[in-house]
């Protein structure tokens, strides 16, 4: 999509492109200039620049992939109770 840029107008991204992309009335983007190319990417909250760097992580993305193994393959953690004595557990320290 070709836009004409104005002496005293801000460039306004349309309708269209925001819906390929994702970007939402409220959201935040960061704007990144390099040379002559304007890159536009969300500005992300302190929790999900966490959740990026621990997605990074060897260990956590080894752990997600055995998981995911373990769904498809049918298997589970049992009974939804036994998951919360579990965690009940793990959060008193029984």
């Amino acid at each position: 999509m070709t836009v004409t840029l104005k002496s005293k107008t801000e460039i306004t991204v349309p309708k269209s492109i925001r819906c390929k992309v994702g970007f939402k009335p409220g959201d935040r983007v960061e704007f990144k200039v390099s040379d002559k190319t304007i890159t536009t990417v969300p500005k992300l909250t302190p929790y999900e620049i966490e959740d990026e760097r621990e997605i990074r992580d060897p260990k956590v993305r080894a752990t997600i992939r055995k998981s995911y193994e373990d769904f498809v393959a049918g298997k589970s953690r049992g009974p939804i109770q036994e998951f919360f004595a579990e965690s009940a557990a793990r959060t008193t320290g029984r």
